[in-house]
């Protein structure tokens, strides 16, 4: 009588230097997702239903106290127009703005702010959630 137990082999698969890969990919995306647009100013943005993407040169920012930055730099209206020009001066192709505003923002100083980048000759378009 044969009374011992039969050996039977356990097939493993060593998963370490693929949780290695995975762990430095998460880190490479995290690292990369907060590098992307480091010149953010917190607004919260009106929503619409379709999506457009734009080349953006220039993102002009205004809050809900109707303060007006351009990035991060917080300017006077009255240096928008000599701010903008430097900015688009740096541009070969038909430059745009972003004209990133708060959805509780005063909209005549928005209409301002468009006014004055097409009077410089770019192109303002009004940044929106799509939701």
């Amino acid at each position: 009588m044969n009374i011992r137990k039969r050996l039977r082999a356990h097939p493993e698969m060593h998963t370490g230097a693929l949780n290695d890969i995975l762990f430095i990919l998460l880190l490479f995306f995290l690292i990369v997702s907060t590098l992307a647009n480091p010149n953010v100013i917190k607004v919260s943005n009106p929503k619409a239903k379709s999506d457009a993407k734009s080349k953006q040169t220039v993102v002009v920012t205004v809050n809900k106290d109707q303060q007006i930055y351009i990035g991060q730099k917080q300017i006077q209206f009255e240096q928008l127009e000599p701010e903008l020009k430097d900015y688009l001066s740096k541009e070969t192709d038909k430059p745009s703005v972003v004209i990133n505003g708060d959805s509780t923002s005063h909209l005549g100083t928005a209409i301002k702010v468009m006014q004055v980048i097409k009077k410089l000759g770019a192109t303002p378009v009004v940044a929106v959630d799509s939701h």
